[in-house]
C-alpha cells in the first residue's frame, strides 16, 4: 500500500474512532463533573489539604485557587530541576537558572516547551517526579476550568461555578490516571520503553561510542499525549523510536491527543441540555481540521519544485514520488507525518514525529496557523473548548448585530461585559506574540539564534512565540531557544498565554452563572445547525487572518513564492 493510500486509511479510521468514542467519553466526563458522590480516596485528599468538597466557589475564588496551585507547582518544579544534581537517578549537572525557570513555567502552563535536550538535560527523577506530575496537574487545571465554564452556562442566577479542588481531584483520579495507565500499557506492548536502566554504552557500526539512555518513557508518553502536554522524554520527541516506534503507536498517540478535546464538545451539550450544540462545535472543529490537513498533506506530497528542475531522482515505489521527506521518519512517511503535525498543532500538544522546520513553506504554515487560531480545533484538554467558546461569543455577537437583537447563547444574553472579556483574551495574546516576534526579528539577541536566514528564519522566530502563547510547545526545530533572551521572553509568553486566557474565561463563566434564562424567540440565532457552524468557522478564519496574515506574508507565504522562483533559505 502506498504512502498516500495508507495515510487516507489512517485519517479515516481516526475520524471514525473519534466519532464513535466522543459521545460515550463525553457522557462519562459529564457524570464526573456533575455527580455529588465523592470517592473515598478523594475525601482523604480533601482532608489532607483542608478543603470542604461540598462548598462551591464564586469565579473569583475559583480563579485564585487556580493561581495558588500554579504558583506552588512552579516553585516546587523549579527547585526540583535546580537540585537534580543531588537527587537520585541523575546523570548530569543541574540546568542553568534561566533554563530551569523557562522549563518550570513551560510545564506548569501545559506548554512543555523544551529549550534543552530531554534525555540530556533532565534526570530520570526529574522526568518522573517533576515533569510527569506536572503533565497530570496542568492538564487537570485546563479540564477543571472548562468544567466550571460549562457549569456556569447550565446554571442561572447563581454566584457559584463549582469547587476547583474537587474538579481538579476528580479529573486526575477519575479521568487522567485510569486512561493514561491503560494507554501506557498499550504503548509498552507497542514497543515504547519503560525502565529505570542506566544509560548503556555501546559501540556503533561506525566504531564510535554511543550512550543509549533508558527511562520511564511509556508512562510519560501516555499523559504527554492524553493531557496534550507534548514534552518529549527524548530530544527528538515522538520521532524517537523509544517514544514512538511504529505506525501503530503513532496512531494511538494521535487518538490520545484528540480524545478528550473531542469528548468535551459532547459534555457541553449534555450538561447544557443542547446536545445538538455540542455536535455543531464538533463539526466546526472537524471542518477546520480537514482544511489544514488537506493543505499540509498536499504541500508535503508535492515537495519542492526545485528538485524537479535539478533532476533529483525519486523512487516511484515509495508511493510519495516528488514528496518532501526531509526531517521525516521513514517508518511514518509523508502522510502520517503531515497528519501528526496537523493533529498536534490543532491541539495544544507539542509532540512532534517530524521536524516542522523541514516542511515546505505552505506545509509549515499549517502548524503555524493551527496554533495561531487559538488551538480551537479540538484543542488542548479543556483549553480547546474554552478557546473556541471565545469565538462562539464573538460569533453570537456578530449574529446579534445582523438581526438587530441582543445576542443570546443557550438562553443567556451575551452583553458587553462578556464580549470585552473575550476580546481581551484575543488581543493580549496577539500583542505578546507579535510584539516579541518583532523584537526578536531586529535585536541581535533574537537574530543570533536562527538556523536560517530570510523569511524562513522569521518563521522560526514567529513559530516559537505562537507556540508559547498557544501553550503548544512544539518548535520549528531550527531555533536555538536556550539563551537568556528566549528563555525569558518565551517564559513570559507562556505565562500570558495560559493565564490571560484562563482568567477572562472564568470571568465570563462568573457572569453567565448569574444571568437569568430567557426563552428563545423568533429573533434568537440558533446555535445548533449548519448555519451556526459555518458562521463560527468563518469568524475563526477571519479573526486569524486579520491578526496574523501580515506576519504569515513575511514568513511562509513569501518563502513559498520565492521557492517557486527557485530560491531557498
Amino acid at each position: 500500500m502506498g504512502d498516500t493510500a495508507a495515510g487516507l486509511l489512517t485519517i479515516g479510521v481516526l475520524v471514525l474512532l473519534l466519532a464513535a468514542t466522543h459521545a460515550p467519553l463525553g457522557a462519562y466526563l459529564a457524570n464526573v463533573f456533575t455527580t455529588d458522590r465523592h470517592w473515598r480516596i478523594e475525601r482523604r485528599a480533601y482532608r489532607i489539604v483542608g478543603v470542604n468538597p461540598d462548598q462551591e466557589q464564586p469565579w473569583t475564588v475559583y480563579a485564585a485557587s487556580v493561581g495558588a496551585l500554579s504558583v506552588l507547582s512552579f516553585l516546587l518544579l523549579f527547585l526540583v530541576i535546580l537540585a537534580q544534581g543531588w537527587l537520585p537517578f541523575n546523570h548530569g549537572e543541574s540546568m542553568h537558572v534561566d533554563t530551569a525557570l523557562n522549563t518550570a513555567v513551560s510545564f506548569v502552563t501545559n506548554t512543555n516547551w523544551q529549550s534543552y535536550a530531554g534525555e540530556a538535560g533532565t534526570s530520570v527523577f526529574v522526568q518522573a517526579v517533576g515533569l510527569t506530575v506536572q503533565n497530570f496537574a496542568s492538564a487537570a487545571v485546563g479540564i477543571a476550568v472548562v468544567a466550571a465554564l460549562i457549569r456556569a452556562i447550565a446554571r442561572h442566577e447563581s454566584r457559584y461555578i463549582g469547587n476547583f479542588w474537587v474538579d481538579l481531584t476528580r479529573v486526575v483520579v477519575r479521568i487522567l490516571l485510569p486512561i493514561a495507565a491503560v494507554a501506557a500499557v498499550v504503548l509498552i506492548l507497542g514497543g515504547v520503553i519503560q525502565n529505570l536502566a542506566a544509560p548503556t554504552d555501546v559501540t556503533g557500526v561506525t566504531g564510535a561510542a554511543q550512550s543509549i539512555p533508558g527511562g520511564l518513557v511509556a508512562s510519560q508518553e501516555a499523559i504527554k499525549e492524553l493531557g496534550t502536554n507534548g514534552g518529549g522524554f527524548f530530544n527528538a520527541n515522538s520521532a524517537h523510536p523509544f517514544e514512538n516506534p511504529t505506525p501503530g503507536t503513532n496512531f494511538v498517540q494521535m487518538l490520545l491527543i484528540f480524545s478528550i478535546g473531542a469528548g468535551l464538545t459532547n459534555t457541553l451539550g449534555r450538561m447544557t441540555g443542547s446536545v445538538r450544540h455540542g455536535w455543531a462545535l464538533y463539526a466546526a472543529m472537524l471542518l477546520l481540521f480537514a482544511g489544514g490537513l488537506a493543505l499540509a498533506s498536499y504541500s508535503e506530497q508535492a515537495g519542492n519544485p526545485i528538485h524537479e528542475r535539478l533532476g533529483v531522482a525519486v523512487d516511484p515505489s515509495s508511493g510519495s514520488a516528488g514528496g518532501n521527506m526531509e526531517g521525516k521518519e521513514v517508518r511514518f512517511g509523508i502522510a502520517d507525518s503531515a497528519l501528526f503535525a496537523t493533529v498536534t498543532t490543532d491541539a495544544s500538544c507539542g509532540a512532534v514525529n517530524s521536524m516542522h522546520d523541514s516542511y515546505t513553506p505552505l506545509g509549515g504554515l499549517v502548524p503555524l496557523a493551527n496554533i495561531a487560531s487559538g488551538e480551537v480545533i479540538f484543542g488542548g484538554v479543556g483549553a480547546g473548548l474554552y478557546g473556541i467558546f471565545v469565538f462562539v461569543v464573538l460569533s453570537i455577537f456578530i449574529a446579534g448585530l445582523m438581526v438587530g437583537r441582543t445576542p443570546e447563547y443557550l438562553g443567556k444574553k451575551i452583553e458587553a461585559h462578556e464580549v470585552k472579556l473575550a476580546m481581551l483574551a484575543v488581543l493580549v495574546l496577539t500583542f505578546v506574540i507579535l510584539g516579541f516576534s518583532a523584537a526578536s526579528s531586529v535585536l541581535p539577541q533574537g537574530l543570533s539564534s536562527r538556523n536560517n536566514q530570510g523569511p524562513h528564519g522569521f518563521s522560526e522566530i514567529l513559530y516559537a512565540y505562537i507556540s508559547g502563547a498557544g501553550n503548544n510547545g512544539s518548535a520549528f526545530a531550527g531555533l536555538n531557544a536556550n539563551t537568556l533572551w528566549y528563555n525569558t521572553t518565551l517564559g513570559l509568553t507562556m505565562f500570558f498565554g495560559r493565564f490571560f486566557m484562563l482568567i477572562p474565561i472564568l470571568g465570563i463563566a462568573g457572569a453567565l452563572a448569574t444571568k437569568k434564562k430567557v426563552p428563545a424567540s423568533a429573533g434568537t440565532f440558533p446555535v445548533t445547525g449548519p448555519l451556526f457552524t459555518l458562521l463560527l468557522v468563518g469568524v475563526i478564519v477571519i479573526v486569524g487572518a486579520l491578526t496574523f496574515f501580515p506576519a504569515f506574508s513575511l514568513g511562509p507565504i513569501v518563502e513559498h513564492l520565492l521557492m517557486r522562483a527557485g530560491k531557498l533559505f
